[in-house]
């Protein structure tokens, strides 16, 4: 396959992992797209993403415009990218989780196109978390979809997709770096496709459209009256982040990992008691079930599994998470 000019737009890891395999392809990456520096957790001090991180290894020239907008609040930086991105000339242009909206005349401007790799098979879970949600609701599968972007929220023909199967034991991260694979390697193909004329974008069907909004921290807190199976989904769906949680006296717990335990809590037992404690999990009621935690973190602490978290928090049947 001949080398295409590209732009490339992405900001997470996710999209880090499709620059380096157009990278390794050989494909000639002119210009990289992604959001300005964040500051840290930690020291408040401003950090890269991961694809400028990798663009800047590699010798890739870089823009991280607030807005794309020409007509937004931040018309310079728009304007300033716009000359970038018509100096660069691309044949076509990547984008995967780049985090801002592009505006028709960005999407106009490839030659060949504006592709997007998305963590979903569209029409579900458009929007911008959709390894979250799809673990979140219980689904079976997701996939990985690449369309031809428009102006609409991921909206746009669909060129290539694949499934794949979320497992039991799938959190978040995981399911992140099976997909980030998958998405890599399907947008390799659908550029060879597009170079030797094979493409062939399909409107998205009408049916099924679902919305994945974006997890926002006040999602993580635990809610005891909820069955046991929706609240272990949704401890995988928040791992490695914001992390489900609860809290006990005051102290506020991560919680990384949950199952579901078979039984039934008897009746008179309040949301979220402490039924039993053993050095393989924690049983909490939920409703009409019984949640197993056997990964925990306290503040400042470690992320711990059961039998480390207990030498340092004694924790006792009939003690009630919030």
């Amino acid at each position: 396959m001949a080398a295409l000019k590209l732009v490339f737009a992405g900001t997470p890891e996710f999209a880090c992992v499709a620059l380096a395999g157009l990278q390794a392809a050989g494909h000639d990456i002119t210009l990289v797209l992604t959001k300005p520096d964040q500051p840290a957790r930690r020291g408040l001090k401003l950090q890269a993403s991961p694809v400028k991180q990798f663009a800047q290894e590699h010798g890739m020239a870089v823009a991280q415009p607030r807005s794309l907008r020409l007509d937004g609040n931040y018309p310079e930086d728009a304007q300033t990218a716009r000359l970038a991105l018509q100096q660069a000339q691309p044949d076509a242009m990547v984008v995967a989780a780049y985090g801002l909206i592009l505006p028709q005349w960005v999407i106009d401007l490839p030659r060949q196109g504006c592709f997007n790799i998305h963590a979903s098979m569209l029409p579900r879970w458009r929007g911008a978390a959709p390894i979250h949600r799809a673990i979140e609701a219980g689904d079976a599968d997701t996939g990985v979809t690449i369309m031809q972007m428009d102006a609409g929220l991921d909206t746009g023909a669909m060129l290539l997709a694949q499934s794949l199967p979320i497992q039991a034991t799938d959190t978040s991260g995981s399911l992140h770096d099976k997909l980030a694979a998958l998405g890599a390697a399907l947008m390799l193909q659908t550029l060879q496709q597009v170079q030797q004329g094979r493409a062939r974008a399909l409107p998205q069907p009408t049916d099924g459209i679902t919305y994945a909004s974006k997890i926002s921290k006040t999602e993580a807190a635990i809610d005891w009256a909820q069955p046991a199976q929706t609240i272990a989904r949704r401890v995988r769906a928040f791992n490695p982040a914001p992390v489900a949680s609860t809290t006990l006296a005051g102290e506020t717990l991560k919680i990384w990992a949950a199952e579901v335990d078979s039984e039934t809590p008897p009746a008179p037992l309040k949301y979220g008691t402490i039924m039993a404690v053993a050095l393989t999990g924690i049983a909490v009621a939920a409703m009409n079930s019984i949640v197993i935690l056997t990964e925990l973190q306290r503040p400042g602490g470690k992320r711990l599994k059961v039998a480390d978290f207990l030498r340092g928090f004694d924790l006792q049947p009939g003690m009630r998470f919030d």
